[in-house]
């Protein structure tokens, strides 16, 4: 009750204001490049100047920015992204099939959120609520979109350095300009490195939890005719982090003797043809993406010889992922609307296929475990958009997709899989004034998968598709003085044969425990919520932002791992409060004072036990100089040092020290967020 009260005073009494007017943010995820106030949806623009206030590296250190919108951790980043109470938590044998669609520019990086860092950005747009129409099976919750700075006409050159606590550092640059009058392009480059917040207290290490990133990219954007133009866009990841991240006694101080990887190479290639005819605009893209991943950790988070009653055992995950894509989309123009001029039109075709191989090295597996998992997308898209007064729109729209997949296995599973959905979405805009009103139902869907693991039984081998339908309300313009603009959404979601990731956890002789990851479908998940956005000018000097989202997610009827019967539960993931104040205060015409405050509510980490991360407010700040091409910020990224946990596990015991005989009674375990970050920021642009 104490923080329902705060978050409803936060909200009767402040209003917070955005650096340029909600009709001038453009959002480049949608079919038609629109501004924000034109999407009938719930969305986040975040600006390069946003993601500099809180020296962003990667997509976690932004998400909690954004209403209703969580992500796990159980590795070295936070990669696992929920919206609306629905994603994934974690990958490790099994093959899954993304809740919410991740991309960068091109590409579409869903399920490989490690290639999230953030470097010459120009935003970073977050969609609420089933995307099918526009994504498909991959944005059953929304989707996430990285859009960096392109090799266009008008273009900007910037260098910095960081260096801060915990031997961190990070050096960016990017540049571009034209080569002749028809020709550009664009380079940019980015390292981060820190040795983490973890001490190894028996390796007598303070990095074995570390962060090393490098990526970068190099566009080139053609003018091949009057009419075309050509992009081409190549991206390198060389992502090297440790992993180092659980104690038995839920502390930063680690006594593992095998410290564990998260790593990942990607190479990434993207082509884009973009060809203006009378009628309207023809976008034909290709792109591959190759990636290398590992991932292991140590399994006992001790060293061998720590406790008589102690195991020791390592589980290493390394997978080869080989993405194709291909789209052709053609776009209406204005002089070939339909129905008397009133009716803009597009449709498209997509495919995606992808092949994931898989090798386990276990230390209690009697040999490696190794499989194959192919799923193939492909679909036919079409969308309207029909002006019947300056005032009244609709949109229709609508996504056919076949999905299916092949996977087997060295243990001797094999299964094939394949099926049709339907999705799409219809919503009603009213823009009477400097208010638009919009009323919109859109279906999303996710493809089946499988349990892989061996001793998952036959009736749990296979899990069905899930699909939602969410109904919306909202309404996006001024807030009682120009100065302040309002976004706001109200949402109820049914979500049909909800896949729920839960685990078991077997004893093995030893005593030790040993865990089955097993997904399995709910009859019925229900998700409502409401979400505001708010900006306020507040003078010439001080600007405010903020949001506030609520969300009641639970499912029923469904009989856990384990055998038990779940009637009603809270689904994991989804905290009840998410809230986000922005402050920026020009101090002189040099000088700025800039604060960012996240609150996030008490939430299940699992649907498999009850343990919770408690509510957590972070507080982040800088001061930051400008003079010409020249700035400088010092600054602190939570800043009061609080505790707050990204990743949690229960229902077992991991501790050969509980009772007489060890690993007596289950236990909370959690993966700790980082602690105090702080140090100087030093750039040049023009």
């Amino acid at each position: 009750m104490k923080y329902n009260a705060i978050l409803l005073a936060f909200l009767s009494t402040s209003v917070f204001a955005e650096t340029q007017d909600i009709e001038y943010i453009t959002v480049t995820g949608d079919f038609r490049q629109a501004t924000l106030d034109q999407l009938s949806s719930s969305a986040t623009v975040l600006s390069t100047q946003r993601l500099n206030a809180r020296q962003a590296t990667y997509l976690d250190d932004i998400l909690n920015v954004a209403p209703n919108v969580n992500f796990a951790s159980g590795a070295s980043r936070g990669r696992f992204i929920q919206i609306r109470g629905i994603g994934e938590r974690s990958q490790f044998a099994e093959p899954i099939n993304p809740s919410v669609s991740f991309l960068v520019d091109d590409f579409d990086f869903s399920g490989l959120a490690a290639a999230g860092v953030l470097f010459d950005t120009q935003q970073v747009e977050v969609f609420r609520g089933p995307q099918s129409t526009l994504f498909g099976t991959g944005a059953l919750a929304g989707a996430v979109k990285i859009v960096s700075n392109q090799a266009g006409e008008d273009q900007s050159t910037h260098a910095e350095v960081r260096a801060g606590n915990k031997d961190s550092y990070r050096v960016e640059a990017a540049t571009g300009s034209e080569l002749t009058s028809a020709l550009r392009y664009r380079v940019a480059f980015m390292h981060n490195a820190s040795d983490g917040f973890v001490n190894n207290t028996f390796l007598n290490q303070d990095d074995t939890d570390n962060i090393n990133e490098t990526a970068a990219r190099a566009a080139l954007q053609w003018d091949v005719s009057d009419d075309s133009v050509l992009d081409i866009s190549y991206r390198w990841y060389d992502i090297d982090n440790g992993y180092d991240a659980f104690s038995l006694d839920n502390t930063r101080e680690s006594l593992v003797d095998e410290p564990g990887f998260d790593t990942q190479q990607t190479h990434a290639v993207s082509v884009k043809l973009t060809t203006d005819y009378q009628y309207g605009q023809l976008t034909s893209l290709l792109t591959h993406a190759s990636h290398n991943i590992a991932y292991g950790y140590d399994e006992d988070w001790t060293y061998t010889g720590f406790h008589p009653f102690g195991y020791t055992s390592f589980d290493a995950y390394f997978r080869e992922v080989d993405t194709q894509t291909a789209e052709i989309r053609f776009t209406s123009a204005q002089r070939a609307k339909l129905f008397n001029d009133t009716t803009d039109w597009l449709v498209g075709v997509h495919y995606k296929g992808v092949e994931e191989a898989l090798w386990r090295e276990y230390t209690y597996a009697e040999s490696d475990f190794v499989s194959k998992y192919l799923p193939t997308t492909k679909a036919l898209y079409a969308q309207t958009d029909t002006q019947f007064t300056n005032a009244l729109a609709l949109t229709f729209g609508l996504r056919f997709e076949n999905y299916g997949f092949d996977y087997a296995d060295n243990q001797g599973l094999q299964r094939e899989y394949d099926t049709n959905m339907v999705g799409g979405k219809v919503a009603l805009q009213y823009t009477p004034d400097q208010h638009t009103w919009y009323a919109s139902i859109s279906r999303g869907f996710k493809g089946a998968g499988i349990n892989p693991a061996q001793r998952v039984s036959e009736e749990k081998r296979f899990f069905d598709e899930e699909y939602n339908w969410n109904y919306e309300l909202g309404v996006k313009g001024p807030l009682f003085v120009p100065q302040a603009t309002l976004r706001a959404a109200i949402f109820y979601m049914q979500r049909d044969n909800t896949q729920v990731n839960d685990f078991d956890v077997i004893t093995r002789d030893d005593g030790t425990p040993d865990f089955i990851d097993v997904i399995d479908n709910a009859d019925l998940g229900t998700n409502r919520g409401i979400e505001l956005e708010a900006s306020w000018l507040v003078t010439d000097i001080w600007q405010l932002q903020g949001s506030i989202g609520y969300l009641d997610a639970k499912f029923e009827e469904y009989t856990n791992a384990r055998g038990d019967f779940i009637d009603e539960q809270q689904q994991a993931q989804a905290p009840r409060w998410t809230a986000n104040l922005y402050s920026r205060l020009m101090i002189s015409d040099s000088w700025s004072w800039q604060a960012d405050i996240d609150f996030k509510d008490r939430y299940r980490f699992s649907d498999g036990h009850d343990v919770m991360s408690p509510s957590a407010t972070l507080v982040n700040t800088q001061l930051r100089w400008e003079n010409n091409h020249w700035y400088a910020s010092a600054w602190a990224n939570n800043l009061f040092d609080k505790t707050y946990y990204v990743r949690g596990f229960g229902g077992f015991s991991n501790d050969p020290r509980d009772g007489e005989f060890g690993y007596a009674s289950p236990e909370p375990y959690y993966q700790l967020g980082a602690g105090r970050q702080y140090g100087i920021t030093v750039g040049y642009q023009f």
